[in-house]
């Protein structure tokens, strides 16, 4: 392994964690999950290269390819590569990924026309659910969870209670900045809540290196600072941009994407302007005080 390669950890036996470095923009994390003759896939990759290497690390090792992929949200960089497993693997998803991921369409091509993202086809889930759905790799429960509103509005919750591995999808970034502008504050705050009844010993985060429940306390401080900030912001009468210009991240400064504080303030002014959790922001917009608040650098996509 080297430091800027996709790698796997085996936190469980026949549990896989497939971590792409480091973490950043359109870099997420996905995992498997085999008994040797089944693989359940828990998400892919933003390009048709990274789901082709994703592919080669299952079968290297020694796992057949995928029946079931999981998409914890509807994220380019965590479903653009479900094609390359279809049509021989069922594609799962809460019912809201499905609808957002087919209003998304090409999103990301349209947000880094630069980046070859290779022959992308928009595959979204075939079986999808509301509240919570129960699979099996052989005698592995595996139980797929809806925390509600989060980071999106159709998150999933990836939980193997035997083995007490959870895969979060965006739920948590470990060492990035949580991102907001398609789903909820207080969703986010309350999704904690879930992830912490399931009392995991090993966190799979959507993006960054393996970590352990200690990530959700350093996401709920960095959720109740925005969520302060934007009250306070808003009470003075300044834009988010203006709110996170003026912000002192503090412990927060050292993690990845800072530039999505102004995006978690969008999110958070809307809730308490009282627009419903996940409701669609200007995204123009939010992408434009990002920028700003990058230097004025464009946002790269690392894929």
């Amino acid at each position: 392994m080297t430091a800027d390669r996709p790698y796997l950890v085996e936190p469980a036996a026949g549990v896989h964690a497939y971590v792409q470095p480091d973490g950043g923009w359109c870099l997420n994390n996905a995992g498997f999950v085999t008994d040797g003759g089944r693989t359940l896939l828990v998400d892919t990759a933003a390009t048709e290269r990274r789901a082709l290497a994703l592919r080669d690390a299952i079968t290297a090792a020694g796992a057949p390819l995928p029946r079931t992929v999981v998409n914890t949200h509807h994220h380019g960089d965590h479903t653009y590569g479900n094609g390359v497993f279809t049509p021989g693997a069922l594609v799962v998803g809460h019912d809201n990924a499905r609808a957002e991921q087919l209003a998304a369409g090409h999103q990301l091509e349209m947000i880094w026309p630069e980046t070859d993202f290779g022959a992308i086809e928009i595959t979204a889930p075939d079986l999808t659910y509301s509240e919570r759905l129960t699979l099996h790799v052989g005698e592995t429960e595996v139980q797929v969870i809806h925390p509600g509103v989060a980071h999106t509005t159709g998150d999933s919750v990836v939980w193997l209670p035997r083995q007490r591995v959870v895969f979060t999808g965006d739920l948590v970034f470990a060492g990035g900045t949580p991102f907001l502008a398609m789903g909820s504050l207080a969703g986010s705050l309350r999704a904690l809540r879930v992830l912490r009844s399931l009392d995991a010993e090993t966190v799979v985060p959507g993006h960054g290196p393996l970590t352990g429940p200690e990530a959700y306390d350093a996401t709920e401080r960095y959720l109740t600072w925005v969520g302060e900030l934007a009250r306070e912001g808003r009470a003075e009468g300044l834009t988010p941009l203006e709110t996170a210009r003026r912000a002192d991240p503090g412990e927060f400064g050292r993690w990845r994407e800072s530039e999505r504080l102004v995006a978690n303030l969008h999110r958070a002014y809307a809730e308490l302007q009282g627009r419903p959790e996940g409701a669609p922001l200007d995204i123009l917009a939010v992408l434009k005080d990002m920028t700003v608040m990058n230097g004025g650098a464009p946002i790269l996509c690392h894929a």
